[in-house]
Formats: structure tokens, C-alpha cells, sequence
């Protein structure tokens, strides 16, 4: 394993010291946030400027979803744990397989407590983890690393390229090992941080803003939604109940009791209980036109025969 290159680590736009944060603990608390804020303020626009590549991957995506392929997110450290909260978010958000959207982290699933450092700097390990994943030449590698140069990281895109997969790096300083890698490069420039080195700040803000657009995104592209609505929410809480009434209410236009019959009625499916609803269908009809709308209820709803 070899050590990381200091003079290389040292010239990364994410290791730089930040200017305005020079003297920050010499700052009132009220101006320390503010500095924050401010820094934070310019994340959007970071991102703003990769969205022609986040579309890029969310199409790219998509046509492997459509062939049975899954994404697969891998990172180490910050990065790692934003790709396994954004994949355990999928099941109960899309009523989606949680095979369908994976997070792999360095150091497996203590690592999502506990800091496991040292296990970022193999390229073996990466490699190994995507591997034991089941990980397919069908499949979607999104490798995550605020430095670009996580050997954990680079490691799993190799391997995925080496079985002809595609493979999308998520970093935040252009022209990184990570960007030159993989097929797709997403790579939000967010500078220095407030506290140098401290890439769960901006580096961190960005990320989670990128992940957020490529799941949603891929989802609305395959029918999870209806409009903004959730319409594959999964009602298994009191919460979520409420929430799916609420959801085909606003796609019927009816009012809060007959949501809630409809809900009971199509089996606690959303989709169901709004074809349904809007077609004054059957259960067992609803469910065969949703199926041969391959799940999109636009097309379900939609006046032509299926």
C-alpha cells in the first residue's frame, strides 16, 4: 500500500487553504457562521456547472436500468456515507429493490460509524468489495471521491471498467485520477474549504446535491413518479399512510376519504388506488393496465389500449 503522494495532496483545490477562513477561530460565533453560510452559498453554482454531465449519467443510467442492470455508489470516508444513505433512501422513497441502488463504503458498514481511514488506501480492497457485491459488466459503477484520487475508489472503477461496465466519477477537483478514469466525469468545483482539508463541508454539500439529482432523476425517468408526486412511496408507517393519501387526493382530485378508501382498496398501492380512481377500475384491472404499462402510471392513465 503505498503512502499518499504529500506534495501532490498539497496542490489539491480541496487540501488549499481558504483566505477568508485564515482567522477563524479569532471570529464571533455569528461571523463564523456567517463566513459558513456564505461558502455554502456558492455550492449551487459548482454544481450548476456539471449539470449537462449529472443528465448525461442520468440517461446513461437509465438505458442500463432498462436492460436489468443496478448503480452501484463506492466511496471512502464522507463520500462513502453519502452513497449509502442515498441508496438505503431508494427502497422506502421509489418502492425499489434495494438491490437496485447500492452503497459500498471502505471498511464495510462499521465504517458508517466509525472512521476506518486506513482502509481508503487500497485499490485491492475496491476492487474486492465490488467484486463481493456481485457487480456485473450490466451495471452502473458511480465511484465517489471529494480528492479525486481515493485509491479504494479508483480501484473499483478499474474494475468495473475492466468488465466493460460504465463507470461515472464523482469528485470535486477537475481533472482528477477520478475524472480521467471514468467515462463520465461529474466534478462540482467547490475550492477550499473553511476548515482546510474538510471536504464533508462544501465538498460534502456538493455530493450529496449530485447524488440526490442521479437517483431522482434516473427514478422520474422510469416511472417512479407522477408529476412531483411519489407515487411509488411505500405507505408502512402512520406517516406514509397519510402521505399516500395525500398523493392520490392531488393526482384525483378528490377529497381525503375517498383517497383513503382507494389506498385500502387497491392493496395499499398508490398507483393502483389512482387508476382506479381515475379510470373506475377494478383492483385486479388496474394492477393488468399498470403491468402493461411496464409501472408508469402516465401511461396507465393514458387513453389508448394497452
Amino acid at each position: 500500500m503505498r503512502a499518499p503522494d504529500r506534495e501532490t495532496l498539497g496542490k489539491l483545490m480541496t487540501e488549499a487553504r481558504n483566505p477568508a477562513s485564515e482567522h477563524l477561530d479569532e471570529l464571533s460565533t455569528l461571523e463564523m457562521v456567517t463566513l459558513i453560510n456564505a461558502e455554502d452559498a456558492t455550492v449551487a453554482g459548482a454544481v450548476a456547472a456539471e449539470l449537462v454531465r449529472v443528465a448525461q449519467a442520468i440517461d446513461a443510467i437509465v438505458e442500463r436500468f432498462g436492460r436489468g442492470g443496478r448503480m452501484f455508489y463506492a466511496g471512502a470516508g464522507t463520500s462513502g456515507r453519502l452513497g449509502v444513505l442515498d441508496a438505503s433512501e431508494c427502497p422506502p422513497t421509489f418502492s425499489v429493490s434495494a438491490e437496485l441502488v447500492q452503497g459500498l463504503i471502505a471498511g464495510g458498514d462499521a465504517a458508517l460509524r466509525l472512521s476506518s481511514e486506513h482502509s481508503e488506501d487500497s485499490r485491492e480492497e475496491g476492487a474486492r468489495d465490488v467484486k463481493a457485491a456481485g457487480f456485473g459488466a450490466g451495471d452502473v459503477l458511480v465511484g465517489i471521491a471529494a480528492s479525486g484520487r481515493t485509491p479504494y475508489v479508483l480501484g473499483a472503477v478499474e474494475y468495473a471498467k475492466g468488465l466493460g461496465a460504465l463507470t461515472v466519477g464523482l469528485s470535486c477537483v477537475p481533472g482528477s485520477l477520478l475524472a480521467q478514469a471514468a467515462e463520465i466525469a461529474i466534478t462540482p468545483a467547490t475550492g477550499a474549504e473553511v476548515l482546510t482539508g474538510s471536504t464533508r463541508m462544501k465538498a460534502g454539500t456538493a455530493t450529496k446535491m449530485v447524488l440526490n439529482m442521479l437517483s431522482t432523476g434516473v427514478m422520474v425517468r422510469t416511472g417512479a413518479t407522477f408529476g412531483n408526486l411519489m407515487v411509488n412511496v411505500r405507505p408502512t408507517n402512520a406517516k406514509l399512510v397519510d402521505r399516500a393519501e395525500r398523493i392520490i387526493a392531488a393526482a384525483l382530485g378528490c377529497d381525503g376519504e375517498t383517497a383513503a378508501r382507494l389506498l385500502a382498496e387497491s392493496g395499499k398501492d398508490v398507483k393502483v388506488a389512482i387508476v382506479m380512481g381515475k379510470m373506475g377500475l377494478g383492483r385486479e384491472e388496474a394492477v393488468e393496465r399498470l403491468v402493461k404499462a411496464r409501472g408508469i402510471l402516465a401511461d396507465a392513465l393514458a387513453e389508448k389500449n394497452l
